[in-house]
């Protein structure tokens, strides 16, 4: 059984609210409409419902019972105003309020903010920032997190893996990595993996001198002292945590070298480069970006992703949401 499928089931009984604010889009319209006709989770798309419905005779899809919400014409604009207001706490007037919510992914995150809705998957037609920017207003991170990361995981045949991070923070220190160690392996505990989390570098246990080194082998150092349970080790070439023979020799007695189901990368370039490579060449599906370290599920699509690819990250959403 796949992953998703796995996920459907796990879901199914609850049916968590998944808002979708770029229901003019069609990957996301027909991705919406499927997850309703699926009945594993209950979409909630964003639009003008006239239009929708031109989107979806232009399609070939019916829009059936699938929940549309215009934000231009939402009864609970007074209320969702005056909360926006308070969550902002004196950054924002209700006349700028009113402004921001036209903003479909504020809209769509205050509708988490507020229960009603458990998450929400955007940035098809939207760039990361749009879709992170509100969450983190409005959402915020977990205790003991200072930022939110993006996780992508790795599917292929019975493969799976997770990569992080690959889409938020451009440069982190040593300890914005460590705190990327610790969020990716409370997300790959959540969709059933143990996680052996290795700390990529270009050297290997001291095999380079360089700072970035010296940063990634302090930023393991400081995850193990905040969580002496996981496995985690670094710093780590890659084929020195992917494949055993070479972790032998590069770092024999390693609980995590050659095991590796888990990369935190040093850098975004490297991250971002790094599961695309694996993605096209190595014919990976790459699910997310997955973002890590909110109070609830936000997730954000390339804007190249496909329909399928849609469905994948709302499943994996809503189980955030209620795993």
């Amino acid at each position: 059984m796949s992953l998703i499928e796995e996920l459907k089931g796990k879901v199914r009984e609850s049916k968590p609210e998944i808002v979708f604010p770029e229901g003019d889009d069609s990957r996301i319209l027909r991705a919406a409409i499927r997850l309703n006709n699926d009945g594993d989770i209950k979409p909630i798309v964003l639009g003008n419902k006239e239009e929708l419905q031109a989107l979806a005779e232009k399609e070939g899809v019916e829009l059936g019972n699938l929940e549309i919400l215009d934000p231009a014409n939402y009864e609970g604009k007074e209320e969702m105003v005056k909360a926006f207001v308070e969550r902002r706490k004196g950054k924002a007037t209700e006349a700028q309020a009113e402004e921001i919510l036209k903003d479909h992914n504020y809209f769509g995150t205050m509708l988490i903010y507020m229960g009603k809705a458990k998450g929400l998957v955007s940035g098809a037609a939207h760039t990361t920032a749009d879709t992170v920017r509100p969450a983190l207003q409005i959402i915020k991170t977990k205790e003991g997190y200072k930022r939110c990361s993006g996780a992508f995981i790795m599917l292929r045949d019975e493969e799976m893996y997770l990569m992080a991070d690959c889409a938020i923070n451009i440069d982190l220190d040593k300890d914005g990595l460590a705190e990327v160690a610790l969020v990716s392996n409370e997300t790959a505990r959540q969709f059933g993996m143990d996680p052996k989390i290795a700390m990529l570098s270009f050297s290997t246990k001291g095999s380079a001198s360089h700072e970035r080194v010296t940063m990634v082998a302090e930023a393991t150092e400081i995850a193990k002292e905040k969580n002496p349970e996981m496995a985690i080790d670094g710093e780590l070439q890659f084929d020195a945590a992917f494949v055993e023979s070479v972790a032998n020799k590069k770092a024999p007695g390693s609980e995590v070298a050659g095991h590796a189901n888990v990369f935190v990368f040093p850098n975004i370039e490297a991250g971002n480069i790094g599961y695309k490579i694996a993605q096209r060449f190595g014919g990976f599906e790459a699910i997310g970006p997955i973002l890590q370290g909110l109070n609830a599920p936000v997730n954000d699509l390339s804007r190249g992703c496909s329909e399928d690819e849609v469905y994948s990250l709302a499943i994996i959403t809503a189980a955030q949401a209620v795993l």
